[in-house]
């Protein structure tokens, strides 16, 4: 069933080529934010042994993020779907992004100076809860990958092919 609606989506080159944008677009900000790519003194790209699963968290949701912006598209431009009824794939992907942006510790100071004492608690929140954000983004991010690709199998009416030979 996904495999249909993904080489559907994509067969489209636009699409793809959206996807890869958001997908390099969301990774290279999200891991300077976290201190994994540093431009001083130069370029320098460095994860910790102790960080690589939060690097993976990080691409995952880069990746997924990508994908389900790319169905989102898919279904509201080619489908001619009504915005209404593809809303939940747009916010699901802007929810699960958020979410795991939201973990980044540099971000606290911004969040320290903008928005006062609420901005301190939500720093102290982010910093500590960290990796459940960024899971919960994931799964966000997954639910939302799902519906997407059944309303596509719906929309478009692919006929799942049973024959396992």
């Amino acid at each position: 069933m996904h495999k249909q609606s993904l080489s559907l989506v994509f067969s489209d080159k636009r699409l793809m080529v959206l996807a890869v944008v958001i997908f390099i677009g969301m990774l290279v900000p999200l891991s300077m934010f976290s201190g994994y790519i540093f431009l001083e003194p130069y370029l320098v790209f460095y994860v910790a042994d102790s960080l690589t699963f939060n690097f993976t968290l990080l691409v995952i949701i880069s990746a997924l993020t990508g994908l389900v912006s790319s169905m989102g598209i898919y279904r509201i431009r080619i489908l001619r779907i009504k915005s209404r009824k593809a809303n939940s794939g747009v916010y699901g992907s802007i929810l699960g992004a958020g979410a795991g942006a939201c973990g980044c510790l540099s971000m606290n100071t911004v969040f320290l100076s903008v928005f006062g004492t609420v901005g301190s608690t939500f720093a102290i929140f982010s910093s500590t809860y960290e990796t459940p954000l960024r899971l919960a983004s994931i799964a966000i991010l997954g639910i939302t990958y799902v519906a997407m690709a059944k309303g596509i199998n719906a929309d478009c009416k692919i006929q799942v092919n049973e024959d396992l030979n």
